[in-house]
């Protein structure tokens, strides 16, 4: 049989999934192992011990001076950053990418702007988000929002765009107006390509998080992962880089159980 009709059952799907992650722990210990050997104080691989020790008191210990547990309030921090500005960018992509998609004249007046706005590098907004907003809470969320809005928009105006033209015509012969056509045609068959921009979305929003902690911030994972760098603390930066990575596989898995729990109907064939 060729591989090309090979259909891979859920089971064997999660062994071979697994296979490569597991190839690469192994790669990496036994990579850390041999640098401990020749030098037992190297920083650059830390072995597990390491890790779980840096980390325990990041964990289970509470600071002095807020008298918080730093990774658990960084992992709250940015969670709520994240969450906002993903909220956010959702619905204005929601909204805007109905009303574009669906009505041509609004689409050929504001197309192009959100075209422009979407291809701007977001990171060099961010001095200008500072300047404007301030370094708090205001600016990190808009950087998220900036990111990934203007993409998710133009992917939700094209969905809705390429609606075919007899559910339209069907609509307006049953004496539907533009707005109940938005509400009863295009939202229901947009719900589900929503959910996969913002799986699509969750890479660059952490992308865009990380970066405006890194600059301004007192707390969050990507502020604490640069605060650490200075003393080559691999010890610490690996496991928070393995905590961000678990996080956004947690979210991608939970929204592709919510597209096929509510819209089993556009899952067809895919992942």
């Amino acid at each position: 049989m060729r591989w090309v009709n090979r259909h891979v059952r859920r089971g064997e799907g999660f062994l071979l999934g697994s296979l490569p992650i597991l190839l690469l722990v192994l790669l990496y210990l036994v990579l850390a192992a041999q640098r401990h050997a020749l030098n037992p104080m190297d920083k650059v691989l830390p072995l597990p011990g390491g890790m779980a020790e840096a980390l325990s008191s990041l964990l289970f210990e509470r600071d002095l001076l807020t008298g918080q547990i730093i990774f658990w309030a960084d992992t709250v921090a940015s969670l709520q950053r994240l969450g906002i500005g993903l909220g956010i960018a959702t619905l204005a992509a929601l909204v805007v990418g109905l009303v574009l998609g669906a009505l041509p004249p609004v689409r050929a007046t504001l197309g192009p702007l959100v075209t422009g706005i979407a291809v701007i590098p977001p990171i060099a907004l961010l001095p200008i988000l500072f300047i404007a907003l301030g370094l708090g809470e205001t600016a990190k969320v808009a950087l998220i929002v900036i990111g990934i809005a203007p993409v998710m928009v133009r992917d939700i105006t094209a969905h809705v765009a390429a609606l075919p033209r007899e559910q339209i015509v069907k609509a307006q012969t049953l004496g539907a107006s533009s707005w109940q056509i938005m509400i009863r045609v295009a939202l229901p068959q947009a719900m589900p390509r929503l959910l996969h921009a913002i799986r699509l979305s969750l890479g660059p929003a952490w992308v865009f998080l990380i970066s405006a902690e890194a600059i301004a911030s007192d707390v969050g994972l990507g502020y604490r992962i640069f605060l650490v760098r200075r003393y080559l603390s691999m010890d610490v930066i690996i496991p928070y880089v393995a905590w961000i990575a678990l996080l956004a596989i947690v979210a991608d898995v939970a929204l592709v159980v919510a597209s096929r729990k509510l819209y089993p109907w556009a899952m067809g064939g895919s992942h």
